[in-house]
């Protein structure tokens, strides 16, 4: 078997038949389905995939546990939400036939859109195809990373990745998120939430997405996805704040 496609889902219903109909070249395409409670499971078994259900809000231990059910020589990773397109498949394809490369894994360049078909202008590049016997695994709870033993390539083509659809969704998600993160910088004994840490957080949240990543480009769109940037860290410092707050309470 010569190429796993492994995605990770939860309450994907209205997503995961796109992500599945884009990878239909693999030879097997794996879900790890994280306790939905839609549809999710049923469609994907629909559409030939092989579901596992596994419960864990640790995000790296969601892929590990793809890696291990996968029997493919290569294994792809995608989100629910992401896309493969025709150029990006046959770079996949190129490359993992192409017996002269000895590389371990390829970073694929991720073009994102929000709230619907508004395209940002900042393009990222992931590490998300591997030589499954060079992925020694992925670590991390939330903004998890591969470990790779050997040289990366880059593929071309794109990953169509279509984020942040409406702000209900994003805050929903926010509110999960957030808690996770504001859990980690406690357990890592962040500094004590003082006023001055809020604005400047915030503030440089907005400038990353807003000038750094191009947001300004993108319209009220980028307006938008930049203020929810700021929003989305005041929540996660606040949280952590309540932490701190509850701990010297005792």
């Amino acid at each position: 078997m010569k190429i796993s496609v492994i995605i990770i889902a939860k309450d994907a219903e209205n997503d995961i038949v796109d992500a599945i109909s884009s990878v239909t070249f693999a030879d097997e395409t794996i879900v790890i389905d994280n306790n939905s409670q839609d549809r999710t499971a049923a469609l994907a078994v629909k559409l030939g995939a092989k579901v596992f259900p596994y419960q864990s809000k640790d995000f790296a231990d969601l892929r590990n546990h793809g890696l291990k059910k996968a029997k493919g020589e290569w294994v792809l990773y995608i989100d629910t939400d992401e896309r493969v397109t025709k150029e990006l498949q046959a770079s996949i394809q190129n490359s993992i036939d192409d017996k002269s490369k000895k590389l371990s894994a390829y970073k694929i360049q991720r073009k994102n859109f929000y709230y619907g078909n508004n395209e940002w202008p900042y393009k990222e590049y992931l590490e998300r195809l591997f030589k499954r016997a060079k992925l020694k695994g992925w670590y991390g709870v939330l903004h998890e990373s591969p470990k790779i033993e050997g040289d990366i390539g880059e593929l071309d083509g794109f990953l169509l990745h279509y984020s942040h659809k409406d702000l209900s969704s994003m805050v929903t998600k926010t509110i999960e998120w957030s808690t996770i993160e504001a859990n980690l910088r406690f357990e890592a004994n962040h500094p004590k939430m003082t006023w001055w840490r809020f604005p400047r957080v915030m503030v440089n949240a907005f400038l990353n997405s807003y000038l750094k990543q191009g947001g300004w480009k993108a319209g009220v769109p980028g307006v938008i996805e930049s203020t929810y940037q700021a929003f989305s860290m005041f929540i996660t410092y606040a949280k952590l704040w309540e932490l701190q707050r509850k701990t010297n309470e005792k």
